[in-house]
């Protein structure tokens, strides 16, 4: 679809301005954190808060600011996947062996042995 002067519309020329490409680089360089908070109160009393935070930036910005949540979350990282199941595993063996401890006889000492 053409406009009336014959330019197909979304070639917006800005003229010296920056272009999304160069806006995002640069939030995913430096990071941007949006704050707020609702709050919903009755007569004075506060009956809910909501705190909501967002944080947009690259990865290498975030590992830097210590955010790395991501690399723990069995959902999102196949190497906190593998330690979830180890630990799982690890878990099953201990309680197979203390199963094991009280259903097997307890060695008899040697005078019972002796004995008979």
């Amino acid at each position: 679809m053409t406009t009336a002067t014959g330019r197909l519309p979304g070639s917006y020329d800005s003229g010296g301005g920056t272009d999304l490409a160069d806006i995002l680089e640069r939030v995913l360089d430096k990071g941007i954190v949006i704050a707020g908070d609702i709050r919903i109160n009755l007569l004075d009393i506060e009956l809910l808060t909501i705190k909501l935070r967002l944080i947009v930036a690259s990865v290498d910005k975030a590992k830097e600011m210590g955010i790395d949540w991501w690399e723990h979350d069995p959902a999102l990282s196949s190497g906190a996947r593998k330690r979830e199941l180890e630990q799982r595993n690890a878990e099953l063996e201990r309680r197979v062996a203390d199963l094991e401890a009280l259903s097997s006889p307890a060695p008899r000492d040697q005078e019972d042995r002796e004995r008979s």
